[in-house]
Formats: C-alpha cells, sequence, structure tokens
C-alpha cells in the first residue's frame, strides 16, 4: 500500500514499468512484466462521503504473478517436459498451443491453458504415467472486471496420489463469451462443481451433462459472486412463513 501522497498507481488492465537502465544488473533483459488487474483506492468500501479515518488515500494495486521461467524448480521441469511430449503425441496438439504461460508461484505450480485444448490438456495430466494426477479437487471462478477479454477464470486444482503432487490450471474466457469445454467426460467428479461456476459466475461448461444452477433458484437474475453483482436490497421471500405478533 503506498501513502496518500505517494505517485498514482497504474491504471487497472495496465502493466508495471518494465526495468531501466539502472536496473537491468538486477532484472534479466526480456522479464514479462507483471499485470495490474485492479487499483484499489482507499479502505471499508466508503464513496461519496466524508472519511476521517485518513485510510482514504491509500491506494494498492492488484498485481498477479507474471509468467515464469526455466528452470522452474523441483518436479516441475519435469512434469512440464512430460507434457511437451505426450499432447503432440497422444492429443496432436502442440504444446505451446496449449499452454499460454506458466507461473510458478510461492512453490506452487499453475500452467494458463486455452480452453480450446482444455480437454487434451486434463487427458494427459490424468493418463501419463509420468504424471497421474487421479484426482480432479473441482474448479472455482474469479471475476476480474478490468481484465479486458480475460474477466472470467477457471481454476482447477488437480492431485496426484501415486506421485503425492498437487498442480493447478487456470483457463481464461471472456465476458462476452464465456464459454469452456466441460471436463466431466475425464473427472466425472466436476459434475457439481462446474453447475456451482456457472450459478455463481455464468461460465458455461459446454457438454455438461446437466448444466443448471445448483445453490440459487433456477429463475434467479444474475450471478451472485461476480464482483459487478449488486450489494444489497435483494427481496425475500417466506412462503408459508407467519411472524407472530410483538408481545405486550
Amino acid at each position: 500500500m503506498t501513502s496518500p501522497n505517494a505517485p498514482d498507481a497504474p491504471e487497472a488492465g495496465a502493466r508495471t514499468e518494465p526495468p531501466g537502465p539502472a536496473d537491468s544488473e538486477l532484472v534479466p533483459a526480456g522479464t514479462v512484466t507483471i499485470p495490474v488487474v485492479e487499483v484499489q483506492r482507499g479502505m471499508f468500501g466508503v464513496h461519496g462521503t466524508g472519511d476521517t479515518s485518513g485510510y482514504g488515500g491509500l491506494v494498492a494495486p492488484v498485481e498477479l504473478p507474471g509468467p515464469s521461467q526455466r528452470p522452474y524448480g523441483e518436479w516441475f521441469d519435469e512434469a512440464t517436459d512430460e507434457l511437451a511430449l505426450a499432447l503432440p503425441d497422444a492429443e496432436d496438439v502442440a504444446y505451446d498451443d496449449a499452454v499460454e504461460a506458466v507461473v510458478v508461484d510461492r512453490g506452487e505450480l499453475t500452467y494458463q491453458v486455452r480452453r480450446e485444448h482444455l480437454l487434451a490438456f486434463v487427458r494427459r495430466l490424468r493418463d501419463e504415467p509420468a504424471l497421474r494426477f487421479e484426482l480432479c479437487l473441482g474448479v472455482t471462478g474469479v471475476h476480474y472486471p478490468h481484465m479486458t477479454g480475460r474477466e472470467l477464470h477457471a481454476c482447477y486444482n488437480f492431485r496426484s496420489i501415486t506421485h503425492n503432487r498437487h498442480v493447478r490450471v487456470e483457463v481464461s474466457v471472456p465476458d462476452a463469451d464465456p464459454h469452456l469445454p466441460s471436463i466431466v467426460s475425464v473427472y466425472p467428479t466436476n459434475d457439481w462443481h462446474e453447475r456451482e461456476a456457472w450459478d455463481m459466475f455464468g461460465m458455461v461448461f459446454d457438454g455438461h451433462p446437466a448444466l443448471t444452477r445448483i445453490l440459487m433458484p433456477d429463475d434467479w437474475p444474475g450471478h451472485p459472486q461476480r464482483k459487478d453483482y449488486p450489494l444489497g436490497g435483494i427481496p425475500v421471500e417466506y412462503k408459508g412463513a407467519t411472524i407472530p405478533a410483538p408481545r405486550s
């Protein structure tokens, strides 16, 4: 966080400035800059009123970790090499066509995968003997309203019981076309998780056997966990309920 007198934070959707000449010894040339997905201003969510707390001038850019460069470390290079060989061999898909970026952050491995190759990618995660990610722990959604063209992110977590490893796969889709393939045909236990991601975020999982709401009523308008969903003011009906008169 910066103080009220600090320089303006970068606008949402921008990228941090590339390293200057003075930084060349610390930051290798060609390093990918970090996307700023949002800029949070103030605290407590107060807007348009007098702020006597002193926190109103705080500015905090929300940044995502950028793509990582080889070597990734641990077993991450081994798994990536296996995918690079298996995808074209078994799925007729080039690794670079399927994978947008690899992110290693806080000791965790994430593959950012293009939606059109998601099914091929997760099949290799499951079926390759050197990978054997037998369990998908589900899919969750994230909504970044300021990431134009990539507003909705589907995040999958996979566990290899054979090798005791964990990997994350992330797929981004635009608000205007929130479609991506269902992976229920590969991981049947993802059925209800995809329904919840549709219900809460509006991501459409093509090929799902019964993509209906799972938490909200079928006729509920909108998707409540999106950041542009209105807060409060939702009428609640209690059918058949009675409210007793207050005691005298």
